[in-house]
């Protein structure tokens, strides 16, 4: 185990003892399951369902390797109360979405429903988005068809791969949210 934790260095910020990398370990070649490392701390998780990817498109079912900052996210205000945690959250609202349409001028972007172009709607009737932060991926340059929704989320009930995002248990997810800060990369390998 400490050979995953080298990679994650804890900072302090605001009197917070916060992560500076979370590390996405994949443990298998191409499939979903993978391990989250935050400092000393190991969780299991869920890449996308067709593992990992140097080159990832839009639909293709996986996750895209490199290092993200994370932008802040929501939580699901009728469901729980907001995670502790160094990142800027906000409640989800009914009419949240997010642009997945290929040539649109929103694309990869969050949009207000109803919503013409293809999107996904952010509220859901499953828990995966009762907490949801969003990966930096694909934002500055936006490339078209490059992957748009690369979220840290909760896991499913299945507990199978991801559409690309990142995945942990809904029983993890306060501890993990309080090891982020505003400076914590997160590490796809």
């Amino acid at each position: 185990m400490a050979q995953f934790g080298r990679n994650a260095i804890e900072r302090w910020h605001r009197g917070k003892r916060y992560v500076s990398h979370l590390v996405v370990h994949p443990l298998q070649p191409r499939g979903p399951r993978a391990l989250l490392v935050a400092g000393q701390t190991v969780f299991a998780c869920r890449i996308g369902r067709a593992g990992r990817s140097h080159a990832k498109r839009e639909g293709d079912g996986a996750t895209p390797v490199g290092v993200f900052a994370l932008n802040g996210g929501w939580w699901r205000p009728d469901r729980r109360l907001p995670p502790r945690t160094g990142l800027a959250l906000r409640p989800l609202r009914k009419n949240d979405g997010w642009c997945d349409a290929p040539g649109h001028r929103l694309y990869n972007r969050s949009v207000i429903l109803p919503f013409a172009a293809s999107h996904e709607a952010m509220w859901r009737s499953d828990h995966q988005y009762d907490v949801v932060l969003d990966i930096d991926w694909n934002r500055h340059p936006r490339r078209q068809g490059r992957g748009s929704a690369i979220f840290l989320h909760l896991m499913s009930d299945s507990r199978g791969g991801t559409a690309g995002c990142v995945a942990v248990a809904p029983d993890r997810i306060d501890r993990l949210m309080a090891r982020i800060g505003p400076a914590t990369r997160i590490i796809i390998r």
